[in-house]
């Protein structure tokens, strides 16, 4: 059964309360809550972000809220947006507005306070649902609602022209099925693969965060999967392929792991510098996303599929946590979820030693330029293969011997 109304915590917030109020008394009728707190209410999902529809203009919603005494920030007056805050609790709220100009990447919009308009430029009808401040719900498309009960992720209206209004929405596409859908709409993946070279006018750090929100669903191979097959993929991560991903979900599910985005990006690729650096630099990853990618491509970083307690921890030594990558993408690509379980024991508790020795050491013991280094290096390596236990006094003495 189609419901009517929403129930939930956050309705009956006082925070939530407060906000309405102060617009409602503006205007009262004129603001709706909308979108993902709409939506999943309705699929029973946890609800991080309020999201709140006005027929208010901009300068309308500042003053209605600075006027109750809670804190207005023009976050983005040329969309309409005003985050409005109550008890430190964000509330974004938006004039209603509709297209009048884009070119895929971006779009000017007029204002209106026609709700049907509204609904008709945002992407999928399922995120088009509106909820009044007593949760009865309106749905200009006539569909959001049952989309949203039957994890159906459907464009609104003519989905290839939804896609070059805001090239972006093909990969929130695959995100959404991911997150909410219980099928692919066939006619959405048709027009997700014709429209796939638009993907291009996008900015790769927009793509990067619209593919890492995927990689964090719960079982995103499924959509990955479609991706490659609509050749999506391709055009956003060239090397990859998505086959490996739904083995390092099994790995996941057998591990009680949390998903990592980064681990799962490296499910997708092959394990070769010269093809993961350039996909760190193309999707402008995080210095420290690029640092991991690198370092477990790295080839000096040996398979741990046989590896004992020694080996694992001399390899934690030189390169850190991408161990514990190099393990997991290991595990899943032999379907054995023991390797990586086998690393995590080995090096669980355990703290990265510091070489016991420094330059003052060496000069010390009448060591001079560049033999120095090489000298330090040496001991260094024994010091590791004799697993950490090498004393300070032995260390020296091998400085001395060389």
């Amino acid at each position: 059964m189609i419901p009517e109304r929403i129930e939930a915590d956050w309705l009956s917030a006082p925070e939530t309360l407060a906000v309405m109020a102060a617009l409602e008394g503006a205007r009262r009728g004129a603001s709706r809550f909308v979108g993902g707190c709409v939506r999943n209410t309705l699929m029973q999902r946890p609800v991080d972000d309020i999201d709140i529809a006005t027929q208010l203009m901009p300068e309308e919603v500042i003053r209605a809220v600075g006027s109750n005494g809670l804190r207005a920030i023009p976050t983005g007056l040329e969309h309409g947006t005003v985050t409005a805050i109550a008890n430190h609790m964000p509330f974004e709220i938006t004039t209603l507005r509709l297209d009048v100009e884009t070119d895929g990447r971006r779009a000017v919009v007029a204002f209106t306070e026609d709700w049907a308009e509204d609904a008709a430029r945002r992407d999928f009808r399922l995120n088009a649902i509106y909820a009044g401040p007593d949760g009865t719900l309106f749905d200009p498309t006539g569909e959001g609602v049952a989309d949203a009960m039957a994890g159906r992720v459907i464009f609104i209206g003519e989905a290839d022209e939804r896609l070059r209004e805001d090239y972006l929405r093909i990969l929130r596409f695959y995100r959404f099925n991911a997150w909410y859908g219980a099928g692919m709409d066939p006619e959405g993946q048709a027009a997700c693969a014709r429209q796939a070279a638009g993907l291009e006018k996008i900015a790769a750090e927009r793509i990067w965060k619209e593919l890492k929100k995927l990689l964090t669903a719960p079982s995103p191979s499924a959509s990955v999967e479609a991706m490659h097959g609509a050749g999506v993929l391709a055009r956003v991560v060239p090397v990859a392929g998505g086959g490996e991903l739904a083995a390092l979900e099994h790995v996941e599910t057998e591990l009680s792991l949390t998903p990592d985005p980064i681990q799962r990006l490296m499910s997708m690729l092959p394990r070769r510098l010269s093809d993961v650096a350039p996909v760190a630099s193309g999707l402008r990853l995080s210095n420290a996303e690029r640092e991991r990618l690198t370092d477990w491509a790295d080839p000096g970083l040996p398979s741990l599929a046989q590896a004992d307690a020694a080996s694992v921890r001399k390899a934690r030594y030189r390169f850190g946590k991408a161990v514990l990558d190099r393990a997991i993408i290991e595990a899943a690509r032999a379907g054995d979820p023991a390797i990586y379980a086998g690393v995590a024991a080995a090096i669980h508790g355990w703290c990265r030693p510091r070489f016991p020795l420094s330059g003052e050491d060496a000069l010390q013991s009448g060591l001079k330029g560049p033999d120095i280094g090489k000298a330090l290096k040496s001991a260094e390596d024994a010091w590791i293969e004799s697993d950490f236990t090498l004393s300070r006094d032995d260390l020296l003495n091998l400085l001395m011997s060389e």
